[in-house]
């Protein structure tokens, strides 16, 4: 029997998927920043800088996707990564990459929110929206398999010109224009406005105090935020961690399509996991085994290549597990502005831990870095969970449970 072929919007969003890697760049870019005389604290001010434009540009832009359609919000946002990811190439200066990293932050948000509601909303016109975490998760293991290959080009690319690297990304990058143009729009957006009732930038606030601040949302919610944001900000310690344990600047790609080949396995079976432990338990199990593995290595350095491994892993996991959670509990007017309102929640947490991995990092080491974000995760967990066990069902969160 040979392999069933996805339905064309299926694979049209696969595609889109394959075009939104920055897997030519991403292995060497902390190496490419620090070659600029850049600190791990300024990288740090210039994350939390992006996570501050986040906050700032979440809910009007989640806004607009509400307005002129998820699809055309996500032409903005592949239109605004390449511009900044082509910006990488040239720039020189701290002030330049706070510019860039402003570009990019508004990229982000155009997307956040569009993005997961045109897939929600297209699966819910044409096939089933149950579907969702299954299609999302594969269509993120497609983006990793895309980011797997590429990465492997990333250190020969960067040895012949630091440049190199940053056009590779950003023409790919613009590609995912086009193929976006191929794809539908939803039916909230057969026309060139919303077809439902009208949905008010004024609407959003309400939207984001009424659902994400109350059960079953908010301790899913803080939970994700902190995870995500922890993530992140270890992620910047990678490269000079993996350079002093003796990996090569040019095998770095290698070492980088190894992450992204297992998270794209782990995010192909997102749906599986979550059947398999509850969305509950898939999000509470990963994330504190994960977190735990991230303060071994101060201890240990010989377990910082396998903890690495377990915090891409981890993340790609969770996200589908966590972004079909929140879809379910969304309304189908004002989706996006929810989603985006989840966005910015996660933004407000980076801003925050940001700084805290980087000054760590500076005063005593990189792995201290990793040890420090993980142990802030594992307590604000415990108190998360005592408080609220994250991903109650709607009924029992009614009732207090």
């Amino acid at each position: 029997m040979g392999v069933e072929r996805p339905p064309s919007v299926v694979s049209k969003y696969y595609l889109y998927q394959a075009t939104r890697t920055f897997g030519f760049f991403w292995p060497v870019f902390t190496l490419f920043l620090l070659a600029r005389d850049l600190s791990y604290t300024q990288i740090a001010l210039l994350n939390s800088l992006s996570a501050g434009v986040v906050v700032v540009g979440e809910l009007p832009t989640g806004y607009v996707a509400d307005r002129i359609g998820r699809r055309n919000s996500m032409v903005v946002s592949s239109v605004l990564y390449a511009a900044s990811i082509l910006g990488f190439a040239v720039a020189e200066s701290f002030p330049e990459f706070v510019v860039l990293w402003t570009v990019w932050a508004f990229a982000q948000t155009f997307r956040s929110g569009a993005g997961a509601a045109w897939l929600y909303e297209t699966l819910e016109d044409r096939l089933d929206e149950s579907a969702y975490t299954h299609v999302r998760g594969r269509g993120g293991s497609v983006n990793r398999w895309v980011g797997a290959g590429t990465m492997l080009a990333a250190g020969p690319l960067y040895g012949v010109d630091h440049r190199l690297p940053f056009l590779a990304a950003g023409l790919l990058n613009a590609g995912g224009v086009a193929v976006l143009l191929t794809m539908p729009k939803t039916s909230v957006f057969d026309g060139d406005r919303p077809s439902e009732e009208t949905f008010s930038l004024v609407d959003a606030v309400p939207l984001f105090r009424e659902q994400l601040s109350r059960p079953p949302l908010r301790s899913v919610l803080v939970y994700a935020a902190v995870f995500f944001g922890v993530v992140r900000a270890a992620d910047e310690f990678v490269q000079p961690v993996a350079v002093d344990a003796g990996v090569p600047v040019s095998a770095i790609g290698t070492l980088y399509a190894g992450f992204t080949a297992v998270s794209a396995v782990a995010s192909y079976f997102a749906g599986d996991v979550e059947d398999a432990l509850t969305t509950r338990w898939a999000v509470v199990g990963i994330t504190g085994i994960t977190a735990a593995l991230l303060v071994v290595p101060a201890f240990l350095p010989v377990v910082a290549l396998p903890a690495f491994f377990a915090m891409k892993s981890a993340n790609t996991l969770v996200r589908p597990i966590v972004s079909g959670y929140l879809n379910d509990h969304a309304e189908s007017v004002g989706r996006a502005s929810l989603l985006s309102a989840a966005s910015l929640v996660y933004a407000l947490v980076r801003i925050v831990l940001q700084p805290v991995g980087g000054v760590v990092a500076d005063r005593r080491s990189p792995l201290w870095g990793f040890a420090a974000l993980g142990g802030l995760f594992l307590v604000v967990a415990v108190a998360v969970f005592v408080v609220e066990a994250p991903a109650a069902e709607r009924a029992g969160a009614d009732e207090g449970v």
